[in-house]
């Protein structure tokens, strides 16, 4: 059977890069957004040039909306092989001033739709006795970010998810990775100003800020064969920022 991967915030600019990724590689791609769909089907027209794709509108934090798309990946494609968790969301806030609605709702996208998709895909998986789960961390859930705890708390707990799963499901071949980005040169950077940008720059040892193909290809290769013997690693991807 074709391979096929799904990818939850695929508007996004890792999101979206990891589906073209994957398409090159032969992937039928189920591409899974909340707030963007214009743009996602924009990318789903020109991925069809070379693969296989169908659209999902879904908030990762809501099951039903999640058990949705893996029932549209299955009725597709025949289920999902490989799953991508790339949708996240960001605040920058004072410890002090964040609401216990901003908690809420950070865990519930960050955390909570990572779980849910997870625990969507694994049947599937386990049936076959192959898969691959990609998680999308942050190097602030490494080493965690003034002004952003309750993200880097949010991509903590990603990261240990990680580790744990992977362990639990090994017996079964499938594995579970996490990739921490640092600064990629994406629209989530919208909120800084360029003053911001370029001390933000002049941190990282590598001179500049991340692309998304270069996410994308790391993506790539945890979803590929060449990454059988690779489980339970949180791989940074941050120009040495950390």
């Amino acid at each position: 059977m074709k391979k096929t991967a799904l990818i939850t915030g695929a508007s996004g600019g890792i999101g979206s890069a990891a589906a073209v990724a994957l398409a090159d590689e032969g992937f039928r791609i189920a591409l899974c957004c909340n707030s963007n769909e214009k743009a996602v089907r924009s990318l789903a027209s020109k991925l069809n040039r070379v693969t296989d794709t169908v659209v999902c509108k879904v908030d990762v934090s809501d099951r039903d909306e999640v058990s949705a798309a893996f029932e549209t990946a299955a009725e597709e494609f025949g289920g999902v092989s490989v799953l991508v968790n790339c949708a996240g969301i960001s605040q920058q806030k004072l410890f002090t001033d964040i609401t216990e609605e901003d908690f809420d709702r950070m865990m519930s996208v960050n955390l909570k739709g990572v779980f849910n998709c997870c625990q969507a895909a694994l049947p599937f998986m386990i049936k076959n006795k192959r898969g691959k789960i990609i998680n999308v961390s942050s190097m602030w859930g490494v080493s965690g970010a003034s002004c952003e705890v309750h993200y880097s708390a949010s991509k903590a707990a990603v990261i240990g998810l990680t580790k744990a799963l992977a362990r639990e499901v090994a017996p079964s071949n499938i594995q579970v990775n996490c990739i921490a980005p640092g600064v990629i040169d994406t629209k989530m950077n919208a909120c800084f100003s360029d003053e911001d940008l370029k001390a933000i720059k002049e941190e990282i040892p590598l001179g500049r800020f991340g692309r998304p193909e270069e996410v994308a290809a790391l993506i790539a290769f945890l979803a590929s064969e060449s990454s059988d013997y690779i489980t339970a690693q949180v791989i940074g991807i941050d120009g040495a920022f950390i």
